[in-house]
C-alpha cells in the first residue's frame, strides 16, 4: 500500500522570531530556495511511491509549513481514522491547528479533544508511531508538557492504546522528532544526549536495534528523516549514519533543507503521514 502524506507549501514561511535554539531574527530565508527544497521534498515522496496531499498555506502563519505538528493522526479499528488537536506552546502556531483541524475533519476523521487546560501537547513533533502502530512514543519538556502527554496517555489508554513517556533535555533536540527516527519495526534511530537517563533505559526496551547518532549528526537533522518504502530521506548524512541505513536495507535520499533549518525544522518536520 502506497503511503499518504500531507504537506503544506511554504509561500508564507518566514523567521520572524526565535522559538528554539536554532533560530535567529537575522536570519534571511531566501524564499525562491525554500520552495525548490519543498518541491524537492514532494518530488522524493512521489519516487518513493507515496501520495501526496497539500493543505493550503495561510497569510501570517511563517510555520504552517511544518505540517507534523498541528495534529497527531491514529487510526483505531473502533474509530476509525482520527486526529488529536494540539495545544501549541507559541501563539504564533495555536493560530494553524484550526486550519488543519478543518481539513481533516472534511476529509471524515474524528476529532478526538484532549482537555489539555494550560498544557500543551505538540503533535507528531513529540508523538510518534511505532512502525505497526501498536504503540506512540510521546517526548516532554521543551514543547509538549509531561501533564499534556499524560492526558494524552489517558485518552489514548481508552482506545487500548499505549503511550509510552520520554523526557527530553537538550534544547537543541526541543521535539522528540529531532532525535528519534523508527526506521523498522524492530531499529530506531537515537541521539541518546537528548534524553534523561530513565527515559533512554524505558526507550531500549521497545527496540532489538537501537542505533546512535552522535550529537553533530543528531544537531544537523539527520535523524529528522523520513522512512518511505525503502528509503531514507535526510537532509544530510554520514558515512556512519550511511552504514545503519545499509544495515537495515534503507537507501539513503538527500533531500537539502538549509533553508527550513533555519527555523529549526527539516523533513520529517514537514509532513504528516495519513493512515
Amino acid at each position: 500500500m502506497p503511503k499518504h502524506v500531507l504537506l503544506c507549501p511554504p509561500a508564507y514561511f518566514d523567521v520572524v522570531d526565535q522559538k528554539n535554539p536554532y533560530m535567529s531574527k537575522n536570519s534571511r530565508v531566501d524564499r525562491s530556495k525554500a520552495e525548490q527544497q519543498w518541491q524537492a521534498l514532494r518530488s522524493a515522496l512521489d519516487q518513493a511511491g507515496c501520495q501526496v496531499e497539500t493543505i493550503p498555506p495561510a497569510p501570517g502563519l511563517e510555520d504552517m509549513v511544518f505540517a507534523a505538528n498541528q495534529v497527531f493522526v491514529g487510526f483505531h479499528e473502533g474509530v476509525g481514522k482520527f486526529i488529536v488537536p494540539s495545544r501549541m506552546v507559541h501563539l504564533s502556531r495555536q493560530r494553524e491547528v484550526p486550519f488543519y483541524v478543518d481539513w481533516f475533519r472534511q476529509r471524515g476523521y474524528k476529532i478526538i479533544e484532549v482537555d489539555l487546560g494550560s498544557d500543551h501537547l505538540e503533535g507528531h513533533g513529540d508523538l510518534l508511531w511505532h512502525p505497526d502502530w501498536s504503540r506512540i512514543y510521546a517526548g516532554y519538556g521543551f514543547r509538549s508538557t509531561q501533564a499534556g502527554v499524560e492526558k494524552f496517555r489517558d485518552t489514548m489508554s481508552k482506545l487500548g492504546i499505549s503511550v509510552v513517556p520520554l523526557r527530553l533535555v537538550d534544547p537543541y533536540c526541543y521535539h522528540l522528532d529531532t532525535c528519534f527516527c523508527p526506521l523498522n519495526d524492530e531499529a530506531v534511530l537515537v541521539y541518546p544526549g537528548a534524553y534523561a537517563p530513565e527515559s533512554l533505559a524505558t526507550l531500549r526496551e521497545f527496540w532489538k536495534r537501537v542505533h546512535i547518532l552522535t550529537v553533530e549528526e543528531a544537531h544537523k537533522f539527520m535523524g529528522n528523516g523520513i522512512v518511505a518504502n525503502g528509503r531514507y530521506l535526510t537532509s544530510s548524512i554520514t558515512p556512519h549514519l550511511e552504514a545503519i541505513l545499509r544495515q537495515e536495507d534503507l537507501a539513503p535520499v538527500i533531500v537539502d533543507t538549509s533553508e527550513f533549518e533555519k527555523s529549526g525544522g527539516s523533513l520529517f518536520c514537514m509532513k504528516a503521514f495519513l493512515p
